[in-house]
Formats: structure tokens, C-alpha cells, sequence
């Protein structure tokens, strides 16, 4: 059996300022990526980048070009070599990343949906009334059921399965700390907040979703080069008409 090269895109977290500054003073050919992507935003995401300050590139109408703009630069180094993946995914808004990885959708494209998909989440929920952390040493089923618990004062859900014994948790402030002092009280090893503006793949982001998904049909899509994990299912996808509905169904529910 002949092995590929599958490509994983961060999501928000993953943001710190200086990101990227490394690849781009050593590859002048990525100066376009960042130019084209300023053009679309309005601002200049270079210096956002590479000198923050921090507390704006924590916002997520702001990390989500961020991101998207520093993994395509990166990705823009593998195709001199000739390296194309047999598969994609993207960790929540690294899916937007892994679209244009595999020819989903243009990059420009790109740019714009993810700007919209930071503003329409940052209006969902008021400032500061959100709060997403990360439980380690507990089960899935153990979280589910803290969450459920800790719902009794307000939204909180299962966010984020990462990987067997670290869950993220997203909703509303009072819910989330409720959550994570049942979660210590269950044994929970740490509980880390994460540096994300808003409560992320809980059902407090329906309303961005369905104000997302008129965007999302404005955009012209294509089947794909290489099959994408989505989120949403944790399922393979190639076909055009199969992507817009994966991107509104991955923003209030976990992934």
C-alpha cells in the first residue's frame, strides 16, 4: 500500500502574536498571501500577526484571518516541493484552511468567510459572557455529564473531544465555572481557560450559523482534490454541494 501526506489545520487557541514572522523573513514568496489577504480585510494582517497586541488577535473576528492567513502561508512552502495530501482536516476554523488546502474554495474566498464567521460569532454573545476551557483527565461521557449538571444556571456544553482525556468545554461564564468546579469535584487533573473570545460549538452560536450559511451560498465551491474530514461528523467529503452544509452544521455543535 502506497502512504500519502495528510494535512491538520489549527483552530482557535493555537494563536500567539509573532506566529509566522519565522517562515516569512526566510520566504519573501509569501509577502502576496498576507497582501491579498489585507486587501480583503481592510487592515493590515501582517502587522496583526507579527506584533499583535495580543488582546486583539485574541478576538476572534480577528484570529480567525489570523489563523487562516498563517497556515496558508505555510502551506503555500509545500508546493515547490511537489507535496499534495491524499486527505485534510481542520481542527474547527482550520477547516476553512483545509478547504483551500484541497481546492474547496478560493482564497480570497476564504478570507472573507472567515472574517464574517469571527463578526456574526463575536455578536452571538455579549462580551465577556462567554468562557471556553480545557478539562484534562476526565471521560467524554464524565464531561457530558458535568455539563449536563452544571446547565441547571445556564449554557454549557461539550465543545471540543481533542483527544481521550482533554475536552474542551464552551458557554456562558457562570455555567462554565459552575462546570469546572463539578468537573475538580469528578477529578478533573487541570482546567485551563483558552484564550477564545466566545463559546464556540455550543448552541449559544445558531444564530452565526444560520447568518453564516447565507454567506456560504454566495461563495462558489468545488469538489475536492483530496478528501476532507469534516468536523461535523468526523466523515470523509469530496463534493462540492456537500461543504456548505458541513461548515453551518460545525459551529453549534462539538466537534
Amino acid at each position: 500500500m502506497t502512504l500519502g501526506i495528510g494535512l491538520v489545520f489549527p483552530g482557535q487557541g493555537s494563536q500567539s502574536v509573532g506566529m509566522g514572522k519565522a517562515l516569512y523573513d526566510a520566504h519573501p514568496s509569501l509577502k502576496p498571501v498576507y497582501d491579498e489577504a489585507s486587501s480583503v480585510l481592510g487592515y493590515d494582517i501582517t502587522e496583526l500577526c507579527f506584533t499583535g497586541p495580543a488582546e486583539r488577535l485574541n478576538r476572534t473576528e480577528f484570529t480567525q484571518p489570523a489563523l487562516l492567513v498563517s497556515s496558508v502561508a505555510a502551506l503555500k512552502l509545500f508546493e515547490p516541493v511537489g507535496i499534495r495530501p491524499v486527505a485534510v482536516a481542520g481542527h474547527s476554523l482550520g477547516e476553512y484552511s483545509a478547504l483551500v488546502a484541497a481546492g474547496g474554495v478560493s482564497y480570497r474566498d476564504a478570507v472573507g468567510l472567515v472574517q464574517k464567521r469571527g463578526r456574526y460569532m463575536a455578536e452571538a454573545v455579549a462580551p465577556g459572557a462567554g468562557l471556553v476551557a480545557a478539562l484534562l483527565g476526565l471521560t467524554a461521557e464524565t464531561v457530558k455529564d458535568v455539563c449536563r449538571t452544571a446547565s441547571s444556571v445556564g449554557v454549557v456544553a461539550a465543545a471540543n473531544f481533542n483527544s481521550p482525556g482533554q475536552v474542551v468545554i464552551a458557554g456562558e461564564k457562570v455555567a462554565v465555572e459552575r462546570a469546572i468546579e463539578l468537573a475538580k469535584a469528578q477529578g478533573c487533573k487541570k482546567a485551563i481557560p483558552l484564550p477564545v473570545s466566545v463559546p464556540v460549538h455550543t448552541p449559544l452560536m445558531q444564530q452565526a450559523a444560520d447568518r453564516l450559511a447565507k454567506d456560504l451560498a454566495t461563495v462558489r465551491w468545488s469538489d475536492l482534490s483530496a478528501p476532507l474530514v469534516n468536523n461535523a461528523e468526523a466523515k470523509a467529503i469530496s463534493l462540492a454541494h456537500e461543504i456548505q452544509a458541513s461548515l453551518v452544521r460545525q459551529l453549534p455543535s462539538s466537534v
